[in-house]
């Protein structure tokens, strides 16, 4: 009912005697304007936690005992296959998610179970256990025993997963954009002491319509969260990016790894572990453009580590700080974010 106040004819005689008896104060407030309609005052936001600046990690020879424990596991839980990704988040403190199936891209669907626990190194082992989900594991030595919450018992060995695309050559007709030897192509470009190009870098050609490989490094920041863990993108004509990101275990969203940034998230998150290298393999066509009009919008096709995550996807004006939309073209653009983000293997086949 709203705010304002609705008068209605009353039959009754003790009621209209009531409102007889009481007088001048009973007419002022009939002839009071009637409340306007307010709208309710929105809840403040609740202020950001405050930003943590942890160590950062660019070795796994120096990234310490939490990144040994870090990682994947598969194995079974009962008669079930079953996957854990097990997240680092600082100090010894770790985030265990299991997926009834099997891992992303190797089993899991969306329609199956998935539990978070919580867990913690102590005396050479590594402890979980559920609060709400009554699961409990131990890792030591990169395996990993626990039970469910309906008794089963877990089992399951750390295993390292590699990219099928990984160290892909460049087929006849492609143009190598950078191989470690040269960064001829590139404005921008700076390269490290390992060989691999930094973030930040920017193609002095425009990108064509193509299909376009590249590999990148994400660092290990263990104690750091959000967009602040391993922040990057791919800039397609310097107007879509698709997000680049320490994702790890977490559960695919518009703002999170293998995004359209904000626009559209990944059918799955393949995002492997930090410090593992990882491939985007990208089909790509620009808007089309007559007399100033844009008359189709640009397409992708995204595979993240060899699994389909953007099909056939149509989208409709720039993303992130992309530049808008035009009939001009524009560079590949990796993007730096302050962090140490590394790329190698870059080269595209231009689509006649």
């Amino acid at each position: 009912m709203s705010a304002r106040t609705i008068w209605s004819v009353v039959a009754a005689a003790g009621l209209l005697a009531g409102l007889a008896a009481a007088g001048p104060a009973a007419d002022a407030k009939k002839d009071a304007p009637a409340a306007k309609d307010t709208p309710a005052k929105k809840a403040p936001r609740p202020p950001r936690p405050p930003k943590v600046e942890g160590p950062t990690f660019l070795d796994p020879n120096d990234a310490g005992p939490d990144y040994a424990v870090q990682g994947e596991y598969v194995g079974s839980a009962g008669s079930d296959k079953i996957g854990i990704q097990v997240v680092a988040m600082g100090k010894g403190q770790f985030t265990a998610v299991i997926y009834r199936g099997g891992l992303p891209g190797d089993g899991y669907a969306r329609d199956k179970k998935k539990v978070s626990i919580q867990g913690q190194t102590k005396d050479g082992k590594t402890v979980f256990e559920g609060a709400a989900e009554k699961y409990e594991a131990v890792i030591e030595n990169g395996k990993l025993i626990g039970r469910t919450d309906a008794g089963e018992k877990i089992a399951a060995q750390r295993i390292v997963r590699k990219s099928p695309t990984l160290g892909a050559k460049p087929p006849a007709g492609a143009i190598v954009l950078f191989d470690g030897t040269s960064t001829e192509a590139w404005n921008d470009a700076r390269v490290d002491k390992r060989g691999l190009l930094e973030s930040g870098a920017e193609t002095k050609a425009d990108l064509p319509d193509c299909t376009l490989h590249l590999e990148f490094l994400l660092p290990f920041k263990p104690e750091t969260r959000g967009q602040d863990r391993g922040n990057s993108g791919i800039y397609l004509q310097r107007r879509y990016e698709i997000q680049v990101l320490d994702s790890f275990g977490l559960e695919g969203r518009p703002s999170e790894c293998g995004a359209l940034y904000m626009k559209v998230a990944p059918l799955v998150n393949m995002c492997y572990p930090p410090l593992t290298w990882q491939t985007y393999d990208i089909e790509f066509e620009s808007a089309k453009w007559e007399d100033g009009k844009k008359v189709k919008d640009m397409s992708l096709t995204l595979r993240h580590n060899g699994v389909l995550i953007q099909d056939n996807l149509h989208l409709k004006g720039s993303t992130g700080v992309g530049k808008k939309e035009s009939p001009e073209g524009g560079p590949l653009w990796l993007q730096e974010h302050k962090n140490p983000v590394f790329f190698r293997n870059i080269w595209m086949v231009p689509k006649k």
